[in-house]
């Protein structure tokens, strides 16, 4: 296996973990007492959700368009990170360190 798949392994996997954390937090916080606090983390989470997955795709893909989404994923989910930072709730500080962990893999092939 070379270096590039390898690399882009990381990320696929960084990606998807992401993906599935932030489909989580989303679902748990429309289930939280203090909703209209949330509204913020449900709409960051489903936006990264969705970036991930398609990353995660397009990287598997090796598409050429790999390096511009790589850059959106990152933001998206460096926003969502810190949105969910604002809430102890343990599915947000979950999702916060695995939007971080993605972000900075996608920066890492970006580099």
């Amino acid at each position: 296996m070379d270096n590039l798949h390898v690399k882009y392994k990381a990320s696929v996997e960084a990606c998807l973990r992401a993906y599935a954390a932030t489909e989580y937090c989303a679902a748990s916080c429309l289930k939280e007492q203090n909703l209209e606090q949330m509204r913020n983390c449900i709409q960051l989470n489903m936006e990264a959700s969705s970036v991930c997955k398609t990353t995660a795709d397009l990287l598997a893909m090796q598409s050429p368009f790999v390096f511009t989404i790589l850059t959106l994923c990152a933001e998206v989910c460096e926003s969502c990170a810190v949105e969910c930072e604002k809430h102890e709730h343990e599915h947000c500080q979950e999702t916060a360190v695995l939007c971080k962990h993605c972000a900075e893999e996608c920066r890492l092939l970006l580099s």
